[in-house]
């Protein structure tokens, strides 16, 4: 068996043993799909990963960056209270109207809000709203900005909020110091960036599975 067998089966295998599916979910991935949606979204396991996180912290407003179809904004969603707060944030008007239907269908409009337009335009809006601190966020958009993500995040939450981003290992390429493809660069940018910050407790875990080889950076808001 290939390895990427290998990791699919095993990932149909713990998706099917501990139910990580459900009929929201699977309508969520079929409508982006049947929108021409890229197939990028967090696999079944990782998005409970997602979900247990903030359950885990106790999150109470969840802050997204990058929505794509609403996917991994569901897993999110449903750690909440009921009044909790979840705000996503998408670039494409036409993916934000997918997610939408996909949040309306899971049940979950009522306390999450999907917001169009570049990250870096919105982000300072948030801020100027009052809309944080953050309990929990979630960078899952493009990679070139992330370092700019990463300093928006800290500046939305607060001491113990905790940062998730992914696709931080791009296959390996991360380790790569002389890589000129910009997410890898974006990446590394973010990684010194979170090693540099005096308030922040991190670390990065390499994943496999049917997304392939990647990972995510973890990090604690200390300060």
């Amino acid at each position: 068996m290939a390895e990427q067998e290998r990791w699919d089966a095993v990932d149909d295998y713990v998706t099917s043993a501990l139910t990580l599916a459900d009929e929201a979910l699977d309508a969520a991935l079929g409508d982006s799909d049947a929108a021409g949606l890229p197939q990028i979204a967090v696999a079944a396991n990782q998005g409970k990963l997602l979900q247990l996180l903030a359950e885990v912290q106790g999150a109470r407003k969840i802050l997204e960056i990058g929505t794509l179809g609403g996917y991994s904004t569901i897993w999110l969603a449903r750690a909440l209270p009921a009044d909790g707060r979840l705000v996503t944030l998408e670039y494409q008007a036409a993916h934000a109207e997918v997610a939408r239907r996909n949040l309306a269908r899971a049940g979950l409009d009522g306390v999450t809000e999907v917001r169009v337009g570049a990250a870096l335009d919105t982000l300072p809006l948030l801020e100027a709203e009052g809309a944080g601190p953050f309990d929990f966020v979630f960078i899952d958009a493009d990679k070139v900005n992330n370092p700019h993500y990463l300093d928006w995040s800290v500046r939305l939450t607060r001491p113990g909020s905790v940062i998730v981003c992914d696709n931080v290992v791009r296959g390996g390429a991360v380790a790569d110091a002389d890589s000129a493809d910009p997410a890898v660069v974006g990446t590394r940018e973010l990684i010194d960036r979170v090693a540099a910050h005096p308030g922040l407790s991190a670390t990065v875990v390499q994943t496999v599975g049917s997304k392939g080889y990647d990972g995510f950076l973890l990090a604690r808001v200390t300060g």
